[in-house]
């Protein structure tokens, strides 16, 4: 498994003090990645890591895991090493580990993996699908299909929307349209106000130039989801 960081990090990547893992590699390339480094499949910064030994790694931070903590997996895009992320959930749900995963939402074994974790979080970057093939460089048909299948499977998840002034801060209403009709009471949501903390990792241009939200954007985002009855929550 090609890891490119890890570290503790408290409550932000699921609940309680939990051992996070940046995967390398991600098929979206969103304009305002914090990660930037991640996005590419090869990084030499980036080490293979066998999964026994990542599973044993766990095992012996486990006495850090307080307030309900764990592991997490993100990225880049963990979803793109599906069989050694498989693998490995397997090996630490036999152990009784808290695993949680942070993903794009786009991998046609979404499903799949997300029977094998305890906690799900799934990107919502933008609604519409040719904004999204332009500032995100993919389609998101798959995000939306699997996000609709969790929903209606029951399953309990944490869908973050990051909100970029002059992406997708126009309207809340078009994200929650897409919610509509879902039975959404296992679903919380969070929205996440646009930063610079990565714009040093990029190489080239950084295209996002006036990306901070105007003054009450994000609560806007959050009284409208409100208003629907939608759970909304901060981390």
């Amino acid at each position: 498994m090609k890891i490119l960081q890890k570290g503790f990090n408290y409550s932000q990547d699921g609940p309680g003090n939990r051992l996070v893992y940046h995967l390398q590699g991600c098929n979206f390339k969103c304009k305002w990645c914090s990660n930037a480094d991640s996005i590419p499949a090869e990084n030499p910064k980036a080490k293979d890591v066998d999964i026994r030994d990542l599973a044993d790694e766990v095992l012996r931070s486990r006495m850090m895991f307080f307030d309900g903590g764990g592991v997490t997996f993100t990225g880049g895009e963990a979803t793109l090493q599906a069989d050694e992320l498989t693998e490995l959930l397997r090996l630490l749900r036999a152990e009784g580990i808290d695993t949680c995963i942070e993903t794009n939402g786009s991998s046609p074994r979404l499903i799949e993996i997300a029977e094998l974790t305890d906690h799900l979080i799934v990107d919502f970057k933008l609604a519409d699908e040719r904004s999204h093939m332009y500032w995100c460089g993919a389609s998101n048909r798959t995000v939306k299909a699997n996000i609709r299948a969790l929903i209606s499977s029951g399953r309990r998840i944490l869908v973050r929307i990051p909100l970029i002034h002059g992406v997708n801060d126009a309207s809340p209403e078009a994200f929650a349209e897409f919610f509509s009709g879902l039975d959404t009471s296992g679903v919380e949501f969070e929205f996440l106000a646009y930063h610079e903390y990565g714009k040093g990792k990029w190489r080239g241009r950084y295209e996002i130039s006036d990306g901070f939200l105007p003054p009450g954007t994000k609560e806007r985002f959050e009284n409208t989801f409100r208003s629907l009855n939608y759970k909304v929550i901060s981390t």
